[in-house]
């Protein structure tokens, strides 16, 4: 039995919702290890695939490719997840599996409350589609940047008023501030060839002429910003705050860019 898509993107948010709690739980109490921590990281990889063959039906659809902004918030949140469990933040940080997977279970539910589409034809509108998954990749691993340098700036601040509770089991700042910089490189790498495909190839990936929209000038904005914030780090030693508001800024660009725009032209505007 084929379960509705519908039904099938609240079962998503509420196994979402669930993980969030137990993870929440689990980072609280020193007692929830061993056996009950394997159940509950299973439950999260379990509810990661389910997310997957949620969006994957809801994307990949006879028609064609369907981006519109339910489906293209879902897919976010699952790349979100996904990065988050690749590169280790999930277990590392304290609160961030919580933190990124009830973002999630929110998420999961915009193709329900969205329901409407925006479709591209496999045969003649291909990298259009490649252009948006690029887009939408270098966008999950920027908010996963920034859901954890919000939470490191958290874990400093106890650190420099000496509660250590919180901190016993993390890594060193500095390891988790490397890592955070090899995120926003790949994700600055991925938003480059986003800005240029968007600026020099418009027309053989849309099939039309270059114009100047608030979706590429907040686009290059935000390029800009991560440009300026990898080289602030490499030249002047950026860090804490100030890094985190160069993120902030960079990520509130690219929501405007992409989400904002989708949300002005297939809600407000019904294009």
């Amino acid at each position: 039995m084929i379960i509705p898509l519908p039904f099938f993107h609240l079962l998503v948010a509420v196994f979402y919702a669930l993980g969030a709690v137990a993870h929440w739980k689990m980072s609280r109490s020193s007692s929830v290890a061993g056996i009950k921590s394997k159940y509950v990281w299973g439950f999260t990889l379990f509810t990661l695939a389910l997310h997957a063959c949620a969006v994957t039906r809801a994307i990949a659809t006879p028609d064609g490719i369907d981006i519109s902004l339910g489906n293209a918030i879902s897919l976010v949140a699952f790349l979100c997840v996904l990065v988050a469990w690749a590169f280790g933040q999930m277990r590392a940080l304290p609160g961030f599996a919580s933190a990124i997977l009830g973002g999630a279970a929110l998420a999961a539910l915009m193709p329900v409350v969205f329901a409407g589409s925006h479709r591209f034809l496999y045969a003649t509108e291909s990298w259009a589609a490649l252009h948006i998954a690029i887009a939408l990749s270098a966008y999950s691993l920027f908010f996963v940047a920034a859901v954890q340098a919000l939470i490191m700036v958290g874990l400093e601040k106890r650190l420099h008023a000496g509660v250590t509770n919180d901190t016993r089991y993390t890594p060193p700042l500095l390891t988790l501030e490397r890592y955070l910089f090899k995120l926003i490189t790949l994700g600055f790498v991925l938003l480059t060839l986003t800005v240029i495909s968007g600026l020099f190839f418009t027309e053989q990936v849309f099939g039309t002429p270059f114009e100047l929209t608030h979706k590429s000038v907040f686009s290059i904005l935000a390029w800009f910003v991560f440009g300026t914030l990898l080289v602030g780090r490499w030249r002047f030693g950026w860090r804490g705050r100030k890094a985190l508001y160069w993120i902030l800024v960079g990520t509130l660009f690219l929501v405007l860019a992409y989400l904002g725009s989708k949300l002005v032209l297939e809600v407000f505007l019904h294009r």
